[in-house]
């Protein structure tokens, strides 16, 4: 089953501290994970961000705005505890427990009131499943994607010779080539059919790595990643990356595992994301920080 979204993990987690004792986010966790029969990898999933898992995320918010709404409270550092509210809430024995039913308690709409957050009417079965930080993860998950598509999409239009030192570039700025200089003078100097450039892997020149740059709409099949590996051979080279704005055969990536050479392959989909991730092609426009209160600070000797 999919992970619950925040506001269904309101009741379970007020039911989980309705022992009256102290409870911290990683026991309530493991504990509702439990109850939802959540599977190994749905516990591990993370935010786009990879900073949290998403149970943790989601828990940590019903957390929250139970707390605004005077449901639970913090007795010390990571710990809840319910409150007699939160026991009297319980008792009427509840079906759900979500944002529109904590609008009752003044304390919580005081909250959202200094938040600027307004209760809409549903568009989607999804509606308000996303917590804020959760919400904004994703919105820049998004964001990031049209980016990826629209930035490949640019690469295609452009030439041939464009795109084979775009390439070099993106290799430099991964760590490969020395300098950029010393890289570009070694694309096209090969004359080999099966090898468009070669770029050092390290600074000192300890080992090279041979380039091939397809700049295709088609998928590469094997011949031309066995056109490649014998080009390969020809030079005593170990090492090659075959970089193409298209995707490879899965006949392609079956033969790259099977032979000696060591020849990765970059789609056209790897590309962009490698593209944004080392800033080549793109700028920053605008710069977000999220910041949460540092608990040590308050810890009083």
């Amino acid at each position: 089953m999919p992970i619950p979204d925040y506001q269904t993990l309101m009741l379970p987690l007020l039911k989980f501290l309705s022992d009256g004792k102290e409870h911290n986010l990683p026991d309530a966790t493991k504990a509702i994970s439990d109850e939802y029969n959540l599977s190994p990898e749905e516990r591990q999933q993370l935010l786009p961000s990879g900073q949290q898992t998403v149970i943790r995320n989601r828990l940590g918010w019903a957390r929250t705005y139970m707390a605004k709404a005077g449901l639970i409270k913090s007795t010390r550092r990571a710990f809840w505890q319910i409150t007699s509210r939160g026991k009297d809430i319980l008792s009427t024995n509840p079906d759900r427990i979500d944002v529109h039913f904590l609008q009752q308690f003044p304390e919580f709409v005081q909250f959202k009131d200094l938040h600027h957050e307004k209760e809409q009417e549903p568009t989607t079965k999804h509606a308000d499943e996303y917590n804020p930080e959760e919400a904004l993860d994703r919105a820049h998950q998004r964001l990031r994607e049209n980016l990826e598509s629209d930035l490949l999409q640019q690469v295609k239009a452009a030439s041939a010779a464009f795109f084979e030192n775009l390439v070099v570039q993106l290799l430099v700025r991964m760590g490969y080539g020395g300098n950029l200089q010393d890289a570009g003078r070694a694309v096209g100097q090969s004359g080999d059919g099966g090898i468009d450039g070669i770029i050092k892997e390290d600074q000192l020149g300890l080992d090279v790595i041979y380039i091939q740059a397809k700049r295709w709409e088609n998928t590469v099949g094997r011949p031309e990643i066995q056109k490649f590996a014998g080009a390969l051979q020809g030079h005593r080279a170990r090492k090659g990356v075959f970089i193409t704005t298209s995707d490879f055969s899965k006949d392609a990536v079956d033969y790259v595992e099977r032979i000696d050479s060591k020849i990765v392959l970059i789609d056209g989909e790897s590309l962009a994301k490698f593209m944004v991730e080392r800033n080549v092609g793109v700028s920053t426009t605008q710069t977000i920080e999220v910041k949460r209160i540092d608990q040590d600070y308050f810890i009083e000797e």
